[in-house]
């Protein structure tokens, strides 16, 4: 089996993350909560990943940036993904591929996926050690 590589980004803000709603029509996860993300492409390092997929689904570039951990999320296909916090970006949040995304407590029950709830409660064990850059 193939495994795709992804990257999720957890933007941060006065404990708070934000989650995206999948649309109904998504191929995968369709109308879940969770941490938005996209698959590399080929040839793509996570960091340039993370860049093109802020850009592309949120509209904004990250500031200040940490990798956090990856976790592997069987669904229509293999994902490994690799998950980052954003503490800090430019331009303003709009939600291009979500259905919407809103701010919640960072809480593993605000989300669907068990990956997701996953990497939550390692950015709650971590966060007060996270070196952002």
């Amino acid at each position: 089996m193939d495994v795709h590589q992804c990257v999720s980004f957890m933007l941060v803000s006065q404990n708070r993350v934000l989650l995206e709603k999948r649309g109904a029509e998504r191929d995968t996860d369709a109308g879940m909560t969770n941490i938005p993300g996209g698959h590399m492409e080929s040839g793509e390092e996570q960091k340039d990943t993370l860049m093109r997929e802020l850009m592309e689904e949120l509209q904004v570039t990250p500031v200040r940036s940490q990798y956090l951990c990856s976790l592997y999320h069987p669904t229509s296909e293999l994902q490994l993904i690799h998950y980052y916090v954003v503490t800090q970006w430019q331009g303003e949040i709009t939600a291009l591929e979500a259905e919407c995304v809103e701010w919640f407590d960072i809480n593993p029950d605000n989300v669907t996926i068990d990956a997701d709830k996953v990497a939550l409660k390692e950015y709650q064990r971590l966060s007060a050690h996270l070196i952002l850059k």
